[in-house]
């Protein structure tokens, strides 16, 4: 089993679920598969930064203790709170995102955090990972400090997760996540990212790099595409009835991460990555309770 370290943002989730209700959890793409791939037999810490003295602080830090996330690289800040975000989901369980996140210190991690401790953590593991949702938020400064951990990274994984209203343009997403992901040893992608980044060109770049790319396809099938070898495509299987589809490409990463470090070639990650996936999505918010993890 591996090392990993994920670096990225948790938040307070409301998923909502009629007039005046709404249910309260706490999850983040990165933190999503940081406690996927703890459940599925990993070591992890996760790295972040959160408040101090707030109930919605400590209840993420009781989540990371009761999932067995190492939190020693969770940079703590007086008089700040985690970002929020909201969720509404239509009768086929796609949904809208609604956020206020503008203060949440992850932003300022470059400055706050021990980036030197976080580096020498980084070299260690396994693996890093990390999303371009972590590059958005972060900023100019994060984005530099955390290009510094990703070179001294023993091995990568990244999610070419593009979420536009984060970036101030597309050019400047474009720039920053093409270049993450020839940095990276796992690269995943969706053809929707790709197209919206003008990027359909960088799984065959970011393979010849050095990269393994999971490019997800719109009729969801999946390509592989590794160094000096043929591209291998995987068709679609049948589709999960889903109720919310939240949590599906961050457990479908965890799921192939988490085979693929245990050895198993890319074929299998991919089955284990779509059954985790298919699980997640019929329940309700990102996380699902641990009893419901499939075998």
């Amino acid at each position: 089993m591996g090392r990993i370290v994920a670096i990225g943002e948790v938040m307070v989730e409301l998923s909502l679920a009629g007039p005046g209700q709404a249910a309260l959890a706490y999850a983040g793409d990165t933190f999503n598969t940081a406690l996927y791939l703890q459940r599925l037999g990993h070591e992890v810490a996760y790295a972040t930064a959160l408040g101090t003295d707030d109930p919605f602080t400590r209840a993420i830090l009781q989540v990371m203790e009761r999932e067995g996330l190492d939190a020693s690289l969770v940079t703590r800040v007086d008089g700040r709170l985690p970002g929020l975000y909201a969720i509404e989901r239509d009768d086929r369980g796609e949904r809208r995102f609604f956020y206020w996140r503008g203060e949440a210190p992850v932003r300022q991690i470059a400055e706050l955090a021990d980036v030197e401790a976080l580096t020498d953590a980084a070299a260690k593991a396994d693996l890093t990972y990390l999303s371009a949702i972590t590059l958005a938020v972060v900023g100019d400064a994060g984005r530099a400090a955390l290009g510094g951990v990703m070179r001294e990274a023993r091995a990568v994984g990244f999610d070419l997760n593009y979420r536009a209203r984060l970036w101030p343009d597309v050019e400047t997403a474009r720039a920053a996540i093409d270049q993450a992901a020839r940095s990276s040893t796992y690269v995943s992608a969706s053809d929707e990212d790709l197209e919206a980044l003008d990027l359909m060109d960088g799984p065959q770049r970011w393979a010849a790099a050095g990269a393994e790319v999971i490019q997800r396809g719109h009729d969801h099938g999946v390509t592989i595409r590794r160094p000096a070898a043929a591209p291998v495509w995987i068709p679609g299987g049948p589709k999960a009835p889903a109720v919310d589809t939240t949590g599906a490409g961050d457990s479908f990463n965890a799921g192939y991460l988490a085979l693929r470090l245990n050895g198993r070639d890319p074929q299998a990650a991919v089955e284990g990555g779509r059954r985790l996936a298919g699980v997640v999505v019929q329940h309700v918010g990102a996380v699902i309770p641990r009893a419901s993890m499939p075998r």
